[in-house]
């Protein structure tokens, strides 16, 4: 069961140009503590969920037990990097501009044909 602070605290993002809705759950970590528990702990994450974590330059997959998929994003939403498939135990690449990251389920970028220089848009 979740509260209704965890409730609210949920997005959807979708890809301006396509359209294509990439998740409707994904979590925000805007704090200190929420960037850095990130998703440690979990065994998985299942279609359409995610985490935004904003301020943030690269991620690491430390303690993760799944692979995911990685946005990187700068002020404006506009994406200026992606990671495919990153594994745990790994450190994920640095692109210039990154403001933001979320992070996805593994393959869906590929299954929504994300591109560079797209917008992803973060709503309530």
């Amino acid at each position: 069961m979740h509260t209704q602070e965890e409730v609210a605290n949920r997005m959807k993002l979708v890809i301006r140009e396509s359209g294509e809705r990439l998740g409707d759950q994904i979590e925000r970590a805007y704090t200190f503590w929420r960037r850095l528990r990130g998703l440690v702990g979990r065994r998985s994450l299942s279609s359409g969920s995610g985490l935004h974590i904003q301020p943030c330059k690269s991620v690491h997959m430390f303690f993760m037990t799944c692979d995911l998929d990685v946005l990187h994003l700068d002020k404006a939403g506009v994406i200026v990097g992606m990671e495919h498939r990153l594994q745990p135990g790994r450190i994920g690449a640095v692109f210039e501009g990154t403001r933001s990251v979320v992070e996805l389920p593994a393959g869906t970028l590929a299954a929504a044909k994300v591109e560079l220089g797209q917008t992803a848009i973060l709503e309530p």
